[in-house]
């Protein structure tokens, strides 16, 4: 049961990074840093959308509307984070 708990915590280690470098990506696309254009810029950019709008939608849907600004991926890693706390505080369940 240690290694299901081990590869939780490893599972919620590459969510956390997927959407911290989705979140960076868009910043970067907003301030016209990288370009759309660009043809690997354009499929790591689809990929990643493609990714987290699962996620991203339902939070979307609860959210009210913010001008132009999205608090999903700040939802949704508040939610891995408590996801993480909650394993981690009953880690004794996996021992």
């Amino acid at each position: 049961m240690t290694s299901l708990f081990q590869i939780l915590l490893m599972l919620i280690g590459v969510v956390r990074t997927v959407i911290l470098i989705h979140f960076i990506m868009s910043w970067l696309l907003s301030f016209q840093v990288l370009n759309l254009r660009q043809p690997l810029v354009a499929q790591i950019w689809d990929g990643l959308t493609r990714l987290l709008e699962p996620i991203y939608g339902p939070i979307r849907r609860v959210l009210p509307q913010m001008g132009g600004l999205d608090l999903s991926p700040l939802v949704a890693l508040l939610g891995v984070y408590a996801f993480e706390i909650v394993l981690r505080n009953n880690a004794a369940a996996f021992l």
